[in-house]
């Protein structure tokens, strides 16, 4: 157990991969997302200028109120250091996911696992859906790496804290007793996952 979350460690969601979502061409390059929490509240700004695919696919997900009543049910620490890690947010188990999209891969977008990145959750390339993740530290290991065996192709960072870094790192260190899934997530579950209250487009 290394601590650090596999790359098959991050649930995507189900369905069909089908064409990726409408990109809207009046959209801002760069809008702001609230997800408010009982513990607080974290604002995203999503590279829709830089990742369009993943940003956009996100925002229809909070334009359609799908986190709201979701949780960050997930908090892996880097081994050795309880302040380094992730942690990973879905939605509520009554919103249906919308199909799969396309894979964005860190080297054709230019962004990175740095402190603060938000990236797309995912099984095989072309499998994201709904869960997503925020770094608490640079994770260079989610990135692509080409060259290597397997599957390199990362994940899809599409943004980055703008605020509320405090209470993303209040809910990393909280208790990981709960049940897993599956033995790679062992350590990982929170004890009492974090509600989202909302997740809204923050008023330009």
């Amino acid at each position: 157990m290394t601590g650090k979350i596999g790359r098959r460690g991050f649930v995507a969601g189900a369905g069909l991969l089908l064409s990726a979502p409408r990109i809207g061409l009046a959209a801002p390059a760069r809008p702001k997302v609230q997800i408010v929490t009982n513990h607080g509240t974290i604002t995203v700004e999503i590279a829709a200028d830089k990742a369009p695919i993943t940003a956009h696919n996100f925002l229809r997900y909070v334009d359609g109120h799908a986190y709201d009543g979701g949780q960050f049910y997930r908090a892996s620490r880097d081994l050795g250091a309880p302040k380094k890690g992730t942690i990973v947010g879905r939605p509520n188990d009554k919103f249906h996911p919308f199909p799969p999209i396309p894979h964005e891969s860190t080297t054709k977008t230019g962004l990175r696992h740095v402190t603060g990145a938000i990236s797309l959750g995912r099984f095989e390339p072309g499998t994201a859906t709904s869960n997503f993740f925020i770094c608490a530290s640079d994770e260079p290991y989610l990135d692509a790496h080409p060259g290597e065996k397997g599957d390199n192709l990362g994940y899809a960072v599409f943004g980055h804290v703008a605020s509320g870094m405090a209470v993303m790192k209040k809910i990393l260190a909280m208790p990981t007793d709960g049940v897993p899934k599956s033995p790679d997530m062992k350590g990982q579950i929170l004890t009492h996952p974090v509600k989202i209250t909302t997740a809204r487009r923050a008023a330009t």
